[in-house]
């Protein structure tokens, strides 16, 4: 835990997060949607990073494998054979159908992909298409509003790896994407919930200014945009959708 962040979060000291840990609130959730007979779908679910989290509770909130019946992983780049997190790994061709056989998944989990989605439409119609009813949708993406979103839409895609190598010094160049931000605000996201037949609850969400690290002064102005922005303007989108029954 950097110097800045037990300054401004204390209580991230008894337990390695803080109070607005984007991850935890996420996953929460998340977690409290899923059932031991569960069938969860990892949509990108890359090489499972998250499994190197400095924190136990992000590891644990994060990691469904053995807590539900299969978890399948989804991922254009071959990488995703590595996640230790998932217990079958298919590999996605773009533009294709998901190979995944009809109605036969409880929860699609997609945790920041929807930025770097050339079709995002097609990505709701498959996710439609393998759940079952009443099965469940979970998103969290890069809000475009925000000024993350804002910045690296100015920041040429052939830069974003330099630029987070010096942000967040523990990314990794392989878990660095170009991003699109073709469906990447609270209004459009909803559109498509609404549009593919799930109810749904999409909201901002900002958690502590991990990308201002590199400046007392601006994490100082970021945990000040953390406190008091609108939700409309938070860091991320959380999506949570149920597919009507």
């Amino acid at each position: 835990m950097d110097k800045y962040t037990e300054s401004f979060y204390p209580e991230s000291y008894f337990g390695g997060f803080t109070q607005a840990d984007g991850t935890v609130a996420f996953y929460s959730r998340v977690n409290a949607l899923i059932e031991p007979s569960f069938v969860l779908v990892d949509f990108g679910c890359g090489r499972g990073q998250h499994a190197e989290d400095e924190a136990s509770v992000r590891r644990r909130l994060q990691c469904f494998k053995g807590r539900v019946a299969k978890v399948i992983g989804l991922d254009v780049d071959r990488a995703g054979q590595t996640n230790p997190t998932i217990d079958e790994f298919r590999k996605l061709a773009p533009d294709q159908e998901w190979p995944i056989e009809d109605k036969s998944a409880n929860l699609v989990l997609c945790d920041s992909v929807l930025e770097h989605l050339a079709a995002p439409e097609f990505f709701f119609e498959q996710a439609r298409r393998v759940l079952v009813p009443g099965g469940y949708l979970c998103i969290r993406t890069t809000n475009v509003l925000s000024y993350v979103g804002i910045g690296s839409r100015l920041a040429p895609n052939r830069l974003h790896s330099a630029l987070l190598s010096r942000l967040q010094g523990s990314r990794k160049e392989e878990d660095v994407f170009p991003t699109l931000y073709r469906c990447n605000a609270i209004r459009s996201i909803r559109r498509q919930m609404s549009a593919h037949g799930f109810r749904a609850a999409v909201y901002g969400h900002t958690s502590e200014p991990s990308y201002l690290r590199f400046s007392k002064l601006a994490y100082t102005l970021g945990v000040l945009h953390q406190r008091f922005a609108p939700g409309a303007w938070g860091l991320a989108i959380f999506a949570f959708g149920q597919l009507a029954a």
